[in-house]
């Protein structure tokens, strides 16, 4: 009996000991992942008005939704190599970018795609147009971010606000990096307008990420948002010309290093 005792204590120890090594040799990894995430300095796919968040639809949506004016230029948010440019149902005009730090991203519901697969693009460089093509109900760009690689089940899918900082729906978000010192924050009823003043762009609702419809308060914050009252021509004109100079809020950052922190618990 003490034999038998000893063997099992043995093999709980063995065991036990085995799991601490393979826990220590995974953390790093994904501290790793973390620095280069942040590090490397990100930049918004693209200029116009926040319209949706990672996690909205009862957790069903993967990614984010930047809506603005059809032809939008849309931007690599990091260099990288094109993996996939193609046409789907759901996701319509659709490009994948595979970055150095292993993460790959995905540019959806574009107008027109402007990269071709196994091609070098550059950060920032133009890659497609906004539109609203596939699966989509108003003229945005829908963007994921995948750890390793994206999945059909988006088991990978991450928060891209992790590599580009939080900003709120509604908020005006910038390709370009905004002047030091500013933290001007634009709202939707002065962007999402024509030239005549009325508005143009819509969220879309039922993205390949999704796979539902939103819920009732997701759609009446989206209302709320995406049907601004008329501006003058010129009025919007100027504000869409200012939309490169806007910047995320303050703490941004903070905030979203703390979200990676929960989730690679």
């Amino acid at each position: 009996m003490r034999d038998y005792i000893r063997r099992f204590l043995i093999a709980w120890l063995v065991l036990v000991f085995i799991s601490l090594l393979f826990i220590g040799g995974r953390q790093p990894q994904a501290s790793e992942l973390h620095d280069e995430v942040f590090a490397s300095g990100w930049q918004w796919p693209a200029d116009g008005v926040l319209s949706d968040c990672f996690g909205t639809r009862n957790g069903a949506h993967k990614g984010i939704d930047i809506a603005s004016a059809p032809g939008t230029p849309v931007y690599a948010a990091e260099e990288g190599i094109v993996t996939r440019s193609y046409y789907s149902d759901s996701y319509g005009n659709v490009i994948f970018i595979k970055h150095q730090n292993g993460t790959e991203t995905v540019y959806a519901h574009l107008q027109e795609r402007k990269a071709a697969e196994g091609e070098k693009v550059l950060q920032g460089q133009t890659i497609g147009t906004m539109g609203n093509t596939g699966d989509s109900s108003g003229v945005h760009l829908h963007f994921e971010v995948h750890i390793s690689e994206w999945t059909y089940d988006k088991q990978n899918a991450v928060d891209p606000f992790l590599a580009l900082g939080e900003t709120e729906i509604g908020s005006a978000v910038s390709s370009v990096q905004p002047a030091e010192g500013s933290n001007t924050i634009e709202t939707a009823s002065l962007l999402l307008a024509d030239d005549n003043g009325q508005p143009f762009a819509a969220a879309g609702r039922n993205d390949e990420s999704a796979g539902r419809k939103g819920t009732a308060a997701s759609e009446t914050m989206k209302n709320s948002i995406l049907k601004p009252p008329a501006v003058p021509a010129a009025e919007a004109r100027e504000h869409r010309l200012r939309l490169r100079q806007l910047m995320i809020a303050p703490g941004a950052m903070r905030r979203a290093k703390k979200q990676l922190h929960q989730y690679m618990k």
